[in-house]
């Protein structure tokens, strides 16, 4: 079932511990460690999952067995994101690597993305438009709270239907971007 709940105080310092364990598992490995998708924009209705990203340089097998030394499991099928519509360019820029812990464990999910790639920016603009734009965030909860209401067991649905009212979310991050001169932040957040 597909539950989306009010914004929950304990998300960030749930992220940091997280973060930190992955930084100890990770080491050199990882590049940075960012908390993204809505938990981590203050206030934003989500499901109760805490997404991750991990920067590396390469999608590596010491990598791989890092992150499952630290518990958590590769999801093969899911290989990339989704493209958004327009692009242009290499469909590998939009090539990841996907982790879960094992079963029992706190709901994370990990994102594996390379530095520079066009899905390792996405998430990060997308998260910190939506922190400085409210009611952008009150409309992207609205949209997920009716999706969960209307598709409550049907993920491919509700992210089929999600995804691209992110991209055109992201239509106006990208002006706000250029407007704002926003930058990815030198360290993970």
């Amino acid at each position: 079932m597909i539950s989306i709940v009010a914004y929950q105080s304990a998300w960030p310092a749930e992220f940091h511990s997280l973060a930190a364990d992955l930084c100890a598992a990770l080491g050199s490995l990882a590049g940075r460690i960012d908390h993204i998708g809505s938990t981590a924009v203050p206030g934003l209705a989500a499901k109760d999952i805490i997404d991750i990203q991990v920067t590396v340089a390469d999608l590596s097998e010491p990598l791989e067995l890092a992150l499952t030394g630290a518990g958590y499991r590769r999801v093969l099928r899911i290989g990339q994101d989704h493209v958004p519509p327009g692009w242009k360019g290499d469909e590998a820029e939009w090539r990841k690597w996907f982790f879960k812990p094992a079963a029992g464990q706190r709901a994370v999910h990990v994102h594996v993305r390379m530095a520079g790639r066009a899905n390792q920016r996405y998430p990060l603009l997308f998260r910190d438009y939506l922190r400085a734009n409210p009611n952008a965030a009150a409309a992207y909860a609205r949209v997920k709270i009716e999706l969960a209401k209307h598709h409550p067991a049907d993920i491919e649905a509700f992210c089929d239907i999600k995804d691209p009212v992110c991209d055109i979310i992201m239509c106006a991050a990208e002006a706000w971007a250029t407007d704002t001169k926003w930058e990815i932040s030198p360290a993970g957040r």
